[in-house]
């Protein structure tokens, strides 16, 4: 498991219902965001490579996925200075199979 619900436990307070929603807006919002980082890196389009990384990374982080979030970080980064394209390239795929794992994961864990 590569996730933990620390955090969205102790915002929950006890509230499953509260719990099943923010995975439900992960599962719906962070795929789609991470398709369209993969197309913003394809085109060398700097802009979105942040933007996209930026919305992803506290997505990432509710769910206690550390190195996941410094992967985002490193992208948004990255992306904001128009750093090593090589280097964004170089990360994306560790980000991308971590969050098809968790994607996969929550799915199964919460039948969603």
């Amino acid at each position: 498991m590569i996730y933990n619900l620390d955090k969205i436990n102790e915002m929950a307070e006890g509230d499953e219902d509260f719990i099943v929603s923010v995975i439900s807006v992960f599962l719906e919002e962070v795929p789609e965001d991470l398709e369209g980082l993969e197309k913003a890196i394809s085109c060398k389009d700097y802009e979105n490579i942040y933007k996209l990384a930026h919305k992803i990374k506290p997505n990432v982080d509710i769910l206690g996925m550390e190195q996941t979030r410094a992967k985002a970080l490193e992208i948004e980064t990255l992306g904001k200075t128009t750093g090593s394209m090589e280097e964004i390239e170089g990360i994306f795929p560790i980000l991308k199979k971590d969050i098809h794992q968790v994607v996969a994961e929550l799915k199964n864990d919460f039948d969603l």
